[in-house]
């Protein structure tokens, strides 16, 4: 018999010490991420005790899998259009507490003399508080709903994003990139492939999907999410970032197709197996000798963390427009450490830059912070009120004018929003232009010169790249040119004063300057030509891209195409009736909106069509779409009928819907007062010589017009019935089956005897 493999034996061992250690923790309503780790520590070799991991090796590759599918689900809980709307308030907190607990957890690291490498990672690590901690901390203590909880939630989503950029940015570090310039290349190169990740995904991959749609299932849905996971992940360490960042990136792209809540379920089970896998790692490296001899550290590092951020925390959120009250209550709720300190603690074994004991001391210091957890929360409105007890009321109202909250009434001037739109658009272009030129020349002009050797055929192979690579960055250089020109900003500058002209044209020409400067590459890169001749053959082809009515109608589609693919889950939404339609904010302008109404299953007006119930003429009302499961049937006319459970979306005033409501309400089947004559009875009728059916068919005998009965069948002296066929005539003695209610019954019995 074959031996079972080592990491067969070890997962076993894992999972049914974290089953039975988390069945624990859920019935101590203790979070599920402690009960992991205890079951790591139970099962690792620092516990003499207890059964322990023999390849820890292969549970730990299985543990960096489980990182990678965790922020593969964090991304496809995330979208930059949520970041995008929630304004600034909660991005100047996020910056603000990140940077103040990074530097605050550097400087206690150089309190223990701890190396420098252990200090930075010690500030990134301090840095994170814990998403799941928190919600479930707001959910057992009924909070959830509260206003500072939806704050609070909002800076964690982005304190997520910011430890992705960090686990790069310390990736740089461990290299030993710490100079500024080397320092700044870093930020530049991450902003640069973010960018154009997503907008190459969002652009190709919901296509790909689209295109599959009708072939995918469940099961081929959940191998092509994780297959485009992996993928990107591999992909991110070819160009130099970690396979968890990869991962994430694919998950926000997938985040804004249709697709995106089918996936997000299907991968759960696997998030969850491999995610248990590298929690229990992480308890794993819990050593008891490292906590009793780092007692004094952890301790002060908890300190550090619960009084860091119920003070940095508050000034944070004050700085993001919150009062004193509700800044306390969001800087109490952040006071502990979580999920991203461990995936940042690992990152930093990986690399091999961090000593052994940091990882245990954080672990340690993240299971006290969370167990505090819930009475940090409580503590905070004692503590606001302690403060406001013994504090003059000038100080408490000065801090509170702290708040940014003017900032969310204050309009931007037309000049700045048009500037920001063109440096958005411009640096969306341009990563896009860079991206196909480097592509082209590394993977295009090797293969036109294989395919035309020879020095003299080698300059027909750059030019071939040259004219192809044009052709591909013609609509992108267009959209930068000409993209703003007409914006309403634009135009109203443009009327409001001469004085604003000049500055608009000099905008135009510096983007066509940009334009200009990457044909001059193209030629420079393939060409020989004097820097005079490449500057004209620049300026020449932008004009021509500029003129082109072929490259704008490229242009556009792409464009649309793209703005299609962002928005198709908000479009699935709508449809299906979970978000309103984006035109309601005009119709708010006229004094109307959009209301839904379910029809009723004893509803008067089911069965019957619109041009029938009329409603606009007598309610003034519109029907725009009506939700018919999973359909959604858009501007109906007249001769659709109503059918029980359709979810009318109508147009209208208040007035004109509390109408159409109340008569809606008011149109319904009465409730049947003789329910109990309601019974259906099967009986036997044998027609006689007088009976007043014989010689008629089953529709001239009324049996079922009249009488309101119905023959089920005809005996014929066989063991079951036989139809009685519409075309047959009654004779005498034929036996029939009659179903119907007793009264109707009765009726028929005596009119056919």
């Amino acid at each position: 018999m074959a031996e079972l493999p080592e990491l067969i034996r070890d997962l076993a061992l894992i999972l049914t010490v974290a089953g039975v250690v988390t069945l624990i923790f859920k019935r101590l309503k203790q979070p599920l991420v402690l009960g992991y780790i205890v079951a790591g520590f139970l099962v690792s070799p620092n516990m003499p005790y207890t059964a322990s991991v023999i390849d820890s090796e292969h549970v730990h590759l299985w543990a960096d899998i489980g990182v990678m599918f965790l922020l593969f689900s964090l991304g496809l809980d995330f979208s930059f259009k949520k970041i995008l709307k929630m304004g600034a308030s909660p991005i100047i907190s996020t910056c603000t507490i990140i940077f103040s607990m990074s530097m605050l957890g550097f400087l206690v690291g150089k309190l223990f003399s701890w190396p420098q490498m252990d200090c930075i990672f010690l500030g990134g690590m301090l840095a994170m508080s814990s998403t799941t901690i928190i919600y479930k901390a707001f959910d057992d203590l009924g909070l959830r709903q509260q206003q500072f909880a939806g704050l609070v939630m909002s800076v964690l989503i982005l304190e997520d994003i910011l430890a992705i950029v960090m686990m790069v940015m310390l990736s740089a570090i461990a290299g030993g990139n710490l100079e500024g310039g080397q320092m700044l290349q870093s930020i530049m190169r991450i902003g640069f492939f973010l960018v154009l990740w997503l907008i190459v995904g969002i652009f190709a991959v919901p296509l790909f999907l689209r295109s599959v749609r009708s072939l995918i299932n469940n099961e081929v849905l959940l191998v092509v999410s994780l297959g485009l996971c992996c993928a990107m992940a591999v992909f991110s360490t070819k160009v130099g970032f970690s396979s968890a960042f990869g991962a994430f990136i694919m998950g926000s792209i997938l985040a804004e197709t249709i697709e995106a809540e089918r996936i997000e379920k299907l991968v759960e089970p696997v998030k969850n197996l491999f995610g248990a896998v590298f929690f229990v790692s992480v308890g794993m490296l819990v050593d008891p000798k490292i906590l009793v001899e780092y007692a004094l550290p952890i301790l002060l590092l908890v300190l550090t963390i619960l009084i860091g951020q119920s003070i940095f925390g508050t000034f944070s959120f004050m700085l993001g427009g919150e009062s004193l009250k509700s800044a306390m209550r969001c800087g109490f709720s952040m006071a502990q450490i979580g999920e991203f300190s461990f995936i940042i603690a690992s990152l930093g074994l990986s690399l091999g830059v961090i000593s052994d004991y940091l990882y245990p001391v954080v672990v340690a210091v993240s299971v006290i912070t969370t167990f505090l957890t819930p009475y940090m929360i409580r503590l905070a409105t004692p503590a606001y009120n302690h403060l406001e007890h013994h504090l003059p009321n000038k100080l408490i109202q000065s801090m509170n004018r702290l708040s940014m909250g003017n900032t969310h009434t204050q309009e931007q001037s037309k000049w700045k929003k048009l500037l920001i739109q063109m440096a958005i658009n411009t640096v969306i272009y341009s990563i896009l232009t860079s991206a196909t030129i480097a592509v082209m020349f590394t993977f295009a002009l090797p293969f036109f010169r294989e395919l035309l050797p020879g020095w003299e055929l080698h300059w027909y192979a750059n030019a071939i790249t040259g004219l192809l690579t044009v052709f591909v960055i013609a609509p992108f250089l267009r959209a930068m040119v000409m993209k703003k020109n007409r914006s309403p900003e634009w135009r109203a500058l443009w009327a409001e004063s001469n004085r604003n002209r000049l500055p608009l044209l000099f905008t135009v020409l510096v983007r066509v300057i940009i334009a200009v400067s990457f044909i001059f590459y193209i030629c420079n890169y393939l060409s020989r030509f004097t820097n005079a001749v490449m500057i004209t053959i620049g300026a020449i082809v932008v004009l021509l891209i500029i003129f082109s009515r072929t490259v704008k109608h490229r242009s556009i589609t792409l464009e649309r195409l793209f703005v299609q693919n962002l928005r198709s889950r908000d479009i699935e939404a709508q449809v299906h009736g979970k978000k309103r339609p984006l035109y309601e904010g005009r119709l708010l302008d006229r004094d109307i909106h959009i209301a839904d109404f379910e029809v009723p299953a004893d509803s008067m007006w089911m069965g019957q069509t619109l041009k029938q119930l009329n409603f606009g003429r007598k309610y003034g009302i519109h029907i725009s779409s009506i939700l018919r499961g999973g359909f959604r049937i858009n501007i109906p006319d007249g001769d659709y009928v109503i059918f029980p459970g359709d979810r009318l979306e109508a147009i209208g005033s208040d007035s004109q819907f509390s109408a159409f409501s109340e008569a809606l309400e008011k149109e319904r089947l009465s409730v049947d007062g003789d329910i109990e004559k309601r019974e259906m009875l099967l009986r036997q009728l044998i027609i006689g010589s007088d009976s007043p059916f014989i010689g008629k068919t089953l529709v001239e005998s009324g049996i079922r017009d009249i009488y309101s009965c119905m023959v089920v069948g005809l005996e014929e002296g066989k063991q079951n019935l036989s139809s009685f066929r519409p075309n047959r005539k009654f004779e005498e003695g034929d036996i029939i089956w009659v179903v119907g209610e007793r009264e109707s019954l009765d009726a028929l019995f005596h009119a056919g005897h």
